[in-house]
């Protein structure tokens, strides 16, 4: 059944032009769900099964999986997306889901390769087959793809709840793909030019609407404690250059989720690259990964001017009975 917010959504969505709209009243707290890199080896598939059962059972707005279903060095087959799309149906709740790198980037890493490029061509013709999100209750999404400028990144989205904007970039894990092989590179440039364009688009929109917050989600660990110039990062500068100087200029709270290194954190990560003061409005939020099968619940306050609180869910690894 859509919750009072999904119908209040759906016909804003119809009355209005606006790229991101609003529900006319926001509750006064409110959860979604964060889950990333799962399922991946056979063994996870009840686990993963049991963790949709359990997030089903929640009142959560909407799930986001923040990338990587299947482990690097399986095959990129048909079949995995396939099934993977199917379990993404599973969920009650509206599903968003974030490209990682075991999907596509590293597809040329099993004994039996693909080809990273036509492999994401795929992904995003299976994942992305319309304009709203997954799971068995939807709402439409602002894609990039709506630009001509940037047709093909239909998996770069933007949605609002509540005076909170989301935005998903397409930044993947194995240094965004960035420095493997010439064609990678190519690709990783226009990539990048799109994320940037789209990223810049949501602190511009946060600022000039008066969203109380911003969220952005990207799959790949951008590598926050390394130094710049380091190789490490070098797929990543550019978009932390342009994540800082945008931090610097919109002073509300501004939350990263992103998954990659399996390791659920909460932290502060980003510093003025001159001052080396601590940037302390934006909030970085890891995901869990395998071999830990657990989720983190996100809750907006309107009373707390952090805006945010983050709570992990622990699940046992066993298949419950529903």
């Amino acid at each position: 059944m859509p919750s009072r917010f999904l119908l209040a959504l759906s016909a804003c969505l119809l009355l209005a032009a606006a790229p991101a709209c609003r529900s006319p009243e926001p509750p006064s707290e409110w959860s979604f769900g964060i889950i990333g890199d799962l399922p991946y080896a056979p063994v996870e598939e009840p686990q993963f099964e049991n963790l949709i059962d359990a997030m089903n059972r929640e009142d959560l707005a909407f799930v986001v999986h923040v990338g990587d279903f299947k482990g690097q060095n399986d095959p990129c087959v048909d079949d995995i997306y396939r099934r993977r799309l199917e379990q993404f149906n599973r969920f009650s709740h509206p599903f968003i889901f974030v490209p990682g790198d075991n999907e596509w980037t590293d597809c040329h890493k099993p004994e039996e390769s693909s080809d990273p490029l036509e492999r994401l061509a795929f992904l995003r013709k299976v994942l992305y087959p319309d304009d709203r999100t997954l799971g068995q209750t939807t709402f439409e999404l602002d894609r990039q793809s709506s630009s001509p400028a940037f047709s093909d990144f239909r998996e770069n989205s933007r949605w609002s709840r509540s005076e909170i904007l989301f935005a998903t970039l397409h930044v993947v894990g194995s240094n965004d793909g960035f420095a493997r092989w010439p064609e990678g590179d190519r690709e990783h440039a226009q990539r990048l030019k799109a994320n940037l364009a789209w990223m810049e688009a949501a602190f511009r929109l946060a600022a000039q609407d008066g969203y109380r917050a911003l969220v952005l989600v990207i799959h790949g660990n951008p590598r926050f404690e390394l130094p710049p110039g380091d190789s490490g990062r070098s797929g990543f500068e550019e978009f932390l250059g342009s994540l800082e100087a945008q931090m610097l200029a919109f002073p509300k709270p501004v939350v990263l989720v992103h998954g990659d290194t399996h390791y659920f954190r909460i932290d502060k990560p980003l510093r003025n690259s001159e001052t080396r003061s601590r940037i302390v409005h934006l909030t970085r939020v890891e995901s869990f990964g395998v071999p830990d099968v657990h989720w983190v619940r996100a809750t907006v306050q309107q009373a707390n001017p952090n805006v945010f609180v983050f709570d992990p869910v622990l699940l046992s690894t066993d298949r419950e009975e529903p």
